[in-house]
């Protein structure tokens, strides 16, 4: 199934304009999801969960956060996770204008799981679910200490972490949306220090929040994060781990597995919240 074309749509965000793609589902929708990318990358990488998400009635709103993708400031540099949960908020405020008396849902991948995380932590907003798929809330051990090297090494992220499908990680190096230099120093402080906030943080209380992560994930490495899970789990956290899955979890070869649950999840959760 092919998503409509998204709409362009645009905010003012913490550096500048923050472009944001819009998908409609047929009709009128019965909740709104928000989509917070990972690191690097950009919301066009989406489509193909949009597709699934419009399918089952929601209108999906994707910002590029800054430095990624089409959006204003430095490329891939990250100085501040709380000013991107900002840039969030700027959006979820042009789609509850947009619609204001459907639930909203909150879907954040890796780095962009950091930023939901955040953004739930800091704010009161009105969420009727989050979605967790291989959030870097936790450091991973072989990235975070190039910031302690001088000069940082050129290590970029390696395409073939992605997934077991080689498409991926070949339509990802062929993408120049896609930011494919080195970590920025800045980039490395501000994640550790944001994963430190998290953990000093709330946890994740009562929200139905859904997390999902691939076994062998080497960016966002299972163990740790299962550690700072921890913390974060709430009293309605529910998780799965698949067997074998790297990192993008969306674009792993059982991706269709991946769309199946969190569809039922949301489904499910927001069944309840209208009985």
């Amino acid at each position: 199934m092919e998503a409509s074309s998204a709409t362009d749509l645009e905010v003012s965000g913490s550096r500048g304009a923050v472009m944001v793609r819009r998908w409609d589902p047929e009709g009128d929708p019965g909740h709104v999801v928000l989509l917070a990318h990972g690191y690097g990358e950009h919301s066009g990488r989406y489509e193909h969960v949009a597709s699934r998400l419009t399918a089952d009635g929601a209108v999906v709103y994707a910002p590029d956060h800054y430095g990624h993708g089409r959006s204003d400031g430095e490329r891939a540099v990250v100085d501040s996770i709380e000013d991107m949960a900002g840039d969030l908020a700027a959006v979820e405020a042009l789609a509850r204008e947009a619609h204001p008396s459907v639930p909203f849902v909150l879907i954040g991948h890796s780095l962009g799981g950091l930023i939901s995380t955040r953004f739930v932590q800091t704010r009161e907003s009105e969420l009727a679910a989050l979605v967790l798929s291989g959030p870097v809330v936790a450091g991973n051990p072989k990235i975070l200490p190039l910031m302690e090297m001088d000069p940082i090494p050129e290590v970029p992220i390696d395409p073939a972490s992605l997934s077991r499908d080689p498409a991926v990680g070949e339509a990802y190096a062929a993408d120049p949306l896609i930011f494919h230099g080195p970590f920025a120093r800045k980039t490395l402080e501000e994640i550790g220090a944001a994963i430190q906030r998290v953990a000093e943080g709330p946890g994740l209380g009562a929200l139905p929040t859904l997390w999902i992560h691939g076994e062998l994930d080497s960016l966002a490495p299972y163990g740790v994060t299962l550690e700072a899970m921890g913390h974060l789990r709430g009293e309605a956290t529910e998780e799965k781990v698949y067997p074998g899955a790297m990192h993008e979890i969306f674009n792993e070869t059982n991706s269709d597995e991946v769309l199946d649950d969190v569809s039922a999840f949301l489904a499910r959760i927001l069944r309840r919240g209208a009985g």
